[in-house]
């Protein structure tokens, strides 16, 4: 006859909290936002370290928001959740970033950014005390969507590298960027191309170009084209009263007083700096005239 030892029959509170842990671990995780606030920068690393993260970086009082690039995690209503909860968590991990009024400077690289995404990033930084200020971008999308909700914008040239090794080949302009929209003070836009604008540059606006800039209204704030060097770059506006003018490194500021009546006119750089003509009267043939190649 063999001796078989059975397991004892489970007691009933230990039937109960078997049965009390398989419910728990059908229950599906909850908002994680009701827990940010108790989560340590460490534990948000260690959750974190297997995925893409948003980066953070101080740089000169401004705070760095680095977003990945889509090549990096494609975009899609689940990226873009995964990377507004890795935001929230990283701001709510540490007093060290929550410097009262610090302003935000967010590199999204190639990410297409909507008004509704922008606002939803402007609304966690506002939430401990950051202020969303510049967009840096290589999606002419997300720099009228940013332009538009009143940020400082620069558009990027698109990396088609990681390396960081300087270009051998000559780097060309960019398309150019097509706004409709007042650029209102304190507002800024940088574009590596040409930059046209249907609408006003009021003053403390700033349009910087590293092509021609085309103001189809009123130019009362600051405009440097050819921010690259090239200096026959031009700008060119329906109603020329600038606070400054740029081309290259050459740099002019408006005349004390201004024209009774205004026309469309064109800034060039000639021998003697930068000159402003009628566009009637002007044309790049002109140009090549002024400044002939030696």
């Amino acid at each position: 006859m063999l001796d078989v030892e059975l397991n004892p029959a489970p007691e009933e509170s230990e039937l109960n909290l078997a049965k009390d842990l398989e419910a728990n671990a059908e229950v599906p995780h909850t908002d994680a936002s009701s827990t940010l606030w108790d989560v340590t920068e460490t534990e948000v690393d260690n959750r974190l370290k297997n995925h893409i993260q948003v980066q953070f970086k101080h740089e000169d009082g401004k705070l760095l928001v680095i977003l990945p690039t889509e090549s990096q995690l494609p975009a899609s209503e689940l990226a873009w959740s995964d990377i507004w909860q890795q935001l929230k968590l990283r701001l709510n991990a540490g007093d060290r970033l929550r410097i009262p009024n610090t302003p935000v400077h967010l590199v999204a690289h190639d990410r297409l950014l909507d008004s509704r995404q922008l606002q939803d990033l402007a609304d966690s930084f506002s939430e401990v005390q950051l202020q969303l200020k510049y967009v840096a971008t290589s999606r002419r999308q997300t720099a009228i969507a940013a332009v538009t909700s009143g940020y400082s914008v620069e558009q990027l040239q698109p990396q088609t590298s990681l390396s960081s090794e300087p270009q051998a080949t000559p780097t060309t302009h960019a398309d150019a960027l097509y706004l409709e929209m007042t650029v209102r003070s304190g507002v800024e836009i940088r574009h590596p191309g040409t930059v046209i604008l249907l609408g006003d540059v009021n003053p403390g606006g700033i349009v910087v170009a590293e092509g021609d800039i085309l103001v189809w209204g009123r130019l009362r704030g600051i405009a440097h084209a050819g921010a690259g060097g090239n200096r026959e770059c031009l700008i060119m506006a329906l109603q020329m009263e600038p606070t400054q003018l740029r081309i290259a490194d050459a740099v002019a500021r408006a005349p004390e007083k201004l024209p009774a009546q205004f026309s469309p006119e064109v800034a060039h750089i000639t021998p003697q700096g930068i000159r402003i003509a009628r566009a009637t009267d002007f044309s790049r043939n002109q140009l090549a005239r002024i400044n002939p190649v030696p």
